[in-house]
């Protein structure tokens, strides 16, 4: 006798699935009543001669307020007093501003760009402060106070 092929739905490893089903099949997962943090899903699937199929999908929840912090990255090595900025603000509250912005200190890239491009614009300028001589009599380059003499 033939078995059914089947689809079947785990959550974290339980023994028990969360969702059995014929295929072909949609399913709904809610987040919301799991808590924040890693979790996974292993659906194994059987065809009509019995075999079995699995695969496993770890994923993250984050329903909670997001979460961040300057001063320290995961996996570094530290030592001494770390001054660590903190800030916590969930999609659900009204807006503020002053929580929903993290404070934190500019990259080193932000200001090695801004010196770049002061230098090219101040480089710009002198380069441009000369006009060639035979662009001199040019009407972009024609001065106005030289027009009335």
């Amino acid at each position: 006798m033939e078995e059914a092929a089947r689809i079947r739905v785990f959550l974290d490893g339980g023994g028990d699935p969360i969702a059995d089903y014929a295929p072909p099949a949609s399913f709904s997962l809610d987040t919301t009543r799991m808590s924040d943090g890693e979790h996974a899903l292993r659906i194994e699937a059987f065809d009509a001669t019995g075999r079995m199929g699995m695969r496993r999908i770890p994923f993250e929840v984050r329903n909670g307020p997001g979460i961040t912090i300057s001063g320290l990255r995961a996996g570094s090595t530290v030592h001494g007093t770390l001054d660590l900025r903190l800030n916590a603000f969930g999609g659900d509250e009204p807006f503020e501003p002053k929580r929903a912005e993290s404070p934190s200190p500019i990259p080193v890239w932000t200001w090695v760009m801004c010196v770049f491009v002061v230098a090219w614009a101040a480089w710009y300028a002198a380069e441009m402060w000369n006009v060639p001589p035979e662009f001199a009599k040019t009407p972009t380059y024609y001065s106005v106070s030289a027009q009335g003499r």
